[in-house]
C-alpha cells in the first residue's frame, strides 16, 4: 500500500467522527475568524506551542548539514552587527562546505533567513528561537493573506492547515535551512495583490530577494502577471519604495562579503570552490583553490548528481518535481485540489495556478530541489486548497468540513505518534511518513560529543579527522568570531601542520574527533612520545 493511501485510510475513521462534531463547532469558529488580530495571534502561538511540547522527544536541533552550519554562521555574523567576518590567519584549518574564507570569512547564503535567527541569538543566545519566530509569523500571515481572497472562516481554516503542513513536523521548523522567511515574502505579496497595497507587495518582493535571489525573479514574474490582469497601475511605483531597502541591503551584503556590489556570496563560492558544469548560470566549473578532502568529496558528489540529472529530458526532470506537491498539500486535501478545478473559470485562480507553474518550471533549471526553494508559493497552495474546499462546500457543506477535518486528523495522528508513541511503535510507523521531518534522538552521536566537550573545563580545540569515504554531514561549524569561541572545530591536517594551530591555541585543551566511527569517537589529541637522547642515538 502506498504511504499516502495508508495515511488516508488510517485517519478516515477518526476524521469521519470528528467531521460530524465539527459541524457544531464551525459556527463558533466562523465568528472567531472575523477577529483578525486574535486569529493571527492564535495561529502565531499554535505552531510554537506544539513544537515546544515535543522537546522531551525531539530536542533543539543541532546543526548537522553544511546548510545548517552556514546559516548559523550567518546568524552569528549578524549578531555581531556586521555583514562579514575578517579572514582568519589559519583559515586552511577551517575550510568547510558552504563557507568562504577569503576575502572574508562568511556564509555563502542570502541574508534573509538568518535575520530572525540573529535576533534571537542576541536575546536568547541561540538561533533556533529565530526559526520558531519566523514560522510563527508565517502561519499568522497565511491567515492574513487568505483574508484578502476568501471568507474569514475559510481563511482561518487555511491558517490551521498552514500549521499542520509547515509547522512542528516540517523540516522548516526542525532545521536551519530556512523556508518560513521566504514563505512570509509570498504571504505579503499575494496578500497585497487583492488589497492593491503596492508598498506591501514591494516589501514582500524585497524579503524574497534577501532570501532566494533566483526565485525572486520567479516571484516577480508571478506578480507582474497579476498586475497586468488587474490593469491598475496607479500607485505601482510604491512597490519600488517597498523593494528599495532590501535591494540596498543586498548590495551592501554583497560588497561586504565579496568586495563587489553585484557578486553574490554564492557566486563567489562557486567560482572559488567549483561547481559541476551542468549547473545553470555557473561562473567557473572548476575549483580555483585547494579543497579539503571533505570539500572534494562534496564536489564529486554534486558532479555525479548534476551529470545524472542533466541526461534527463527537461520534462522528465519536471515530472520528478511532483513529489513537492506532497510537501505543500496534505494527502486528504488532494480532493480539495480537485475542487479547485471548478474555480478555474476565474482569471485570478488561473493566475494563482500559473504562479505555481512558474516556480515548477523555473526551479527545473537546476537538478536538485528542496521545497523551501518554492516557499514563496506555499500560501498559493493554501489558497488553491481553500478555494477548492469552498467550491466543494457549495455543493455539500458537510463534505467540505469532513475533508478539512480529515487533513487535521492526518496531522494529529502523526503529531500524536511523535508526542507519545513508544520508540518501537514509532520505528514501525515511520516508513509510512512520507515527507515530515523531525529531529528525534541522537542518531549521529552529536549530542553525546557536545555534552563531553561542554563538561570539559576551559576552552577546547577539536581536530576533526574524516574517513576516506565521508558522508556529506558537517562537523566543522565555527562561530563568527572563531578565536573567542569556547569550542573551535578544525580540520585534522596531519600532526606537523596541526602543531602550528595547537601552538596558536596553546591555552586550549586539544581533542581528536573521528566522526565517521560508529558512534563518533572523541579522544584527547595523541601526543608524541618524549624521546631521551640515548633513545635517539
Amino acid at each position: 500500500m502506498r504511504p499516502d493511501s495508508f495515511e488516508l485510510a488510517l485517519t478516515a475513521t477518526v476524521a469521519a467522527g470528528l467531521g460530524l462534531a465539527a459541524t457544531r463547532v464551525v459556527p463558533l469558529l466562523s465568528k472567531f475568524a472575523r477577529h483578525t488580530l486574535w486569529c493571527m495571534a492564535a495561529l502565531a502561538i499554535l505552531p510554537v506551542a506544539l513544537r515546544l511540547a515535543l522537546l522531551p522527544r525531539a530536542p533543539v536541533p543541532i546543526p548537522a548539514t553544511a546548510d545548517d552550519t552556514s546559516y548559523v554562521l550567518l546568524a552569528g555574523t549578524l549578531a555581531h552587527f556586521r555583514l562579514a567576518n575578517p579572514p582568519h590567519a589559519f583559515h586552511r584549518f577551517f575550510e568547510t562546505n558552504f563557507v568562504i574564507q577569503e576575502p572574508t570569512y562568511s556564509s555563502i547564503f542570502p541574508i534573509g533567513p538568518a535575520i530572525p535567527m540573529a535576533l534571537t541569538k542576541l536575546i536568547f543566545g541561540h538561533p533556533w528561537p529565530g526559526v520558531l519566530l519566523a514560522e510563527s509569523l508565517f502561519c499568522a500571515l497565511c491567515y492574513w493573506m487568505l483574508r484578502g481572497w476568501v471568507s474569514p472562516g475559510w481563511a482561518l481554516a487555511g491558517g490551521v492547515l498552514a500549521v499542520c503542513e509547515f509547522g512542528p513536523l516540517s523540516y522548516w521548523m526542525n532545521s536551519y535551512w530556512g523556508g518560513a522567511v521566504s514563505g512570509i515574502a509570498g504571504c505579503l505579496l499575494f496578500g497585497a495583490i487583492p488589497r492593491r497595497s503596492w508598498t506591501l507587495a514591494g516589501i514582500g518582493l524585497g524579503i524574497q530577494l534577501l532570501s532566494r535571489p533566483f526565485e525572486f525573479v520567479l516571484l516577480t514574474i508571478a506578480a507582474v502577471a497579476f498586475w497586468i490582469s488587474a490593469k491598475h497601475w496607479r500607485g505601482l511605483w510604491k512597490t519600488g519604495i517597498g523593494l528599495a531597502p532590501a535591494t540596498l541591503l543586498l548590495l551592501l551584503h554583497n560588497h561586504a562579503v565579496t568586495g563587489k556590489w553585484t557578486t553574490l556570496p554564492y557566486q563567489l563560492s562557486r567560482a572559488q570552490y567549483g561547481s559541476p558544469t551542468t549547473f545553470t548560470f555557473q561562473m567557473n566549473p572548476k575549483p580555483s583553490r585547494e579543497l579539503s578532502q571533505e570539500q572534494s568529496d562534496n564536489y564529486d558528489a554534486q558532479s555525479a548528481v548534476h551529470e545524472r540529472e542533466s541526461r534527463k529530458p527537461f520534462f522528465k526532470r519536471l515530472a520528478d518535481r511532483r513529489s513537492w506537491v506532497r510537501f505543500f498539500v496534505l494527502p486528504p486535501l488532494y480532493m480539495a485540489l480537485a475542487g479547485f478545478v471548478l474555480a478555474l473559470s476565474d482569471l485570478q485562480m488561473k493566475l494563482a495556478l500559473g504562479s505555481v507553474a512558474v516556480f515548477a518550471l523555473g526551479t527545473n533549471f537546476y537538478p536538485y530541489f528542496y521545497p523551501h526553494y518554492a516557499a514563496a508559493v506555499a500560501c498559493v497552495f493554501l489558497l488553491m486548497v481553500v478555494i477548492g474546499l469552498d467550491r466543494i462546500g457549495r455543493l455539500s457543506p458537510r463534505a467540505a468540513v469532513v475533508i478539512f477535518v480529515l487533513a487535521v486528523a492526518h496531522f494529529g495522528f502523526w503529531y500524536g505518534l511523535h508526542l507519545g508513541a513508544s520508540d518501537q511503535t514509532l520505528a514501525a510507523m515511520l516508513p509510512y511518513e512520507t515527507s515530515d521531518y523531525i529531529n528525534r534522538g541522537d542518531p549521529e552521536g552529536r549530542a553525546a560529543i557536545l555534552k563531553q566537550l561542554n563538561q570539559a573545563p576551559g576552552r577546547q580545540l577539536v581536530f576533526v579527522r574524516f574517513a576516506p569515504q565521508h558522508p556529506l554531514r558537517e562537523w566543522i561549524g565555527n562561530e563568527a568570531d572563531i578565536d573567542k569561541s569556547r569550542i573551535v572545530w578544525a580540520l585534522d591536517r596531519g600532526r606537523t601542520e596541526d602543531a602550528i594551530l595547537r601552538k596558536y591555541y596553546q591555552d586550549r585543551r586539544t581533542w581528536l574527533l573521528e566522526p565517521d566511527d560508529h558512534p563518533p569517537r572523541l579522544t584527547p589529541y595523541p601526543e608524541l612520545p618524549v624521546l631521551h637522547f640515548e633513545e635517539v642515538r
